[in-house]
């Protein structure tokens, strides 16, 4: 039982289709399907349970699923410390992220990160949970955050350690600036531009019975933008409370008051390059400390 093969097998399992799988592993789908015929000889048990739509997993294939990960997490363990045994890390981290409050926290842990390893590099991706899923899919990016619940079936993830505020930012001349807050009913005759997708559940729950009342005059995802819109005369932003201001504009809470949680995500079974695997171990720990978990 090679490793390679136990590599092409938990790609099918991640993906749940043989085709998907085969674009990602570059061969062919035929071939992949030999492989995995074989593996089944070879261990003498069915692995898949095969449809026209997807592949699940038997209770076999469910068994090796997990010492496959425990056979390639040590091998490849094993290879990045004698890789790094006499050499400095180096290579690129890529990260996706919406705008968040939670952002600064990782922020400041990718600056310790690089102070320990400065030939590291970060290339940072702004957009909505939809697009850093697909980018985290197609194997564009590395890491991710965006909001929970996180789909435990597809990430590995740990929770942020802040809590987002969700409120309106308006201008100051606004009725609604005057607030201490606002509730559903006060924007109903106000068209809402709409920041961010990654938490569209809350606010539709939020809303309630209002909800299908409400006038969507625009939607984004980035809060300047839409910040500017309402700057010069449209309505008001639904929005998170971000770490910076607006000279013109003022943030109004919600009320009843909603607060998200969002989460550093990584694709299941994914192989990552050195840096990668160190700073996941590196943020894993620091967000374990920063929340008051034993490490």
């Amino acid at each position: 039982m090679e490793l390679r093969v136990l590599n092409y097998f938990l790609a099918i399992a991640r993906e749940e289709n043989i085709t998907k799988a085969a674009q990602i592993l570059h061969i062919s789908q035929p071939a992949l399907s030999r492989q995995m015929m074989q593996l089944e000889d070879e261990l003498g048990v069915k692995l898949f349970s095969r449809s026209n739509h997807n592949i699940v997993l038997t209770e076999d294939g469910l068994l090796l699923k997990r010492r496959a990960q425990e056979l390639i997490s040590l091998a490849d363990k094993t290879k990045r410390d004698f890789i790094n045994k006499d050499a400095e890390l180096s290579g690129e981290v890529t990260i996706g992220s919406g705008e968040f409050r939670s952002t600064r926290e990782l922020a400041k842990i990718m600056v310790a990160f690089q102070e320990k390893h400065p030939l590291v590099q970060f290339r940072i991706y702004s957009g909505n949970a939809d697009n850093i899923q697909d980018y985290i899919g197609r194997g564009h990016l590395d890491l991710g955050v965006m909001g929970e619940p996180v789909d435990i079936r597809k990430y590995e993830f740990i929770s942020m350690p802040v809590k987002e505020k969700w409120g309106v930012l308006v201008r100051k001349d606004s009725k609604l600036a005057g607030k201490e807050h606002v509730r559903a009913q006060d924007l109903l005759n106000t068209p809402l531009v709409t920041a961010s997708r990654d938490f569209q559940g809350e606010l539709t729950a939020w809303f309630g019975d209002l909800y299908d009342k409400v006038r969507i005059a625009a939607t984004g995802n980035l809060l300047y933008n839409e910040a500017m819109l309402v700057e010069s005369g449209m309505g008001a932003v639904l929005c998170i409370e971000l770490n910076c201001t607006y000279e013109n504009l003022r943030f109004v809470p919600l009320y009843p008051a909603i607060e998200s949680r969002t989460a550093l995500v990584w694709k299941k079974d994914a192989i990552f390059s050195s840096a990668t695997t160190a700073f996941i171990d590196f943020a894993s720990q620091c967000l374990k400390v920063i929340s008051g978990d034993k490490i």
